[in-house]
């Protein structure tokens, strides 16, 4: 894993694998403006379908509303979530995540995770773990390193 601070992760494929990690809290900031969005994303029951969700309260861990699903790689806005799909978070998610599929993460934008598993949702505590993102036990389970 590549990361400057513990909870930062600077490479595009290690954003990309934790998004889609099953269990996925995270915060994207713009460096021009600091502006931050904290989104969550959930493995459904699905093969290859993710729900997607806005944090969009002052509860860090309930204030959620669904923002859309990524389906085969592509995020699409829900057609009920109340979240429109030209507001800045949606189009934020959306052109961020159009970039992380395409194995690039701006440098014009943050990548922070929120020190749990991407996976299990766990609090991570090993020095190594809070630094990839992953537990020990979902590294070993998916052969993340």
């Amino acid at each position: 894993m590549t990361a400057t601070h513990p909870h930062q992760l600077t490479s595009a494929e290690d954003a990309h694998r934790f998004v889609l990690a099953g269990n996925a809290t995270f915060t994207v900031v713009s460096k021009a403006t600091g502006t931050r969005f904290t989104y969550k994303v959930n493995v459904s029951d699905k093969p290859d379908l993710y729900f997607v969700a806005l944090m969009n309260g002052p509860d860090n861990e309930g204030s959620f509303a669904y923002l859309g699903t990524i389906g085969n790689q592509y995020f699409k806005h829900g057609v009920k979530s109340k979240i429109s799909a030209d507001a800045p978070s949606a189009r934020a998610f959306s052109w961020i995540w159009a970039n992380l599929k395409n194995g690039k993460l701006p440098d014009t934008v943050e990548f922070w995770h929120q020190g749990k598993c991407c996976r299990c949702g766990r609090k991570l505590t090993v020095p190594s773990s809070i630094e990839s993102g992953w537990g020990p036990e979902c590294s070993r389970i998916v052969g993340a390193s």
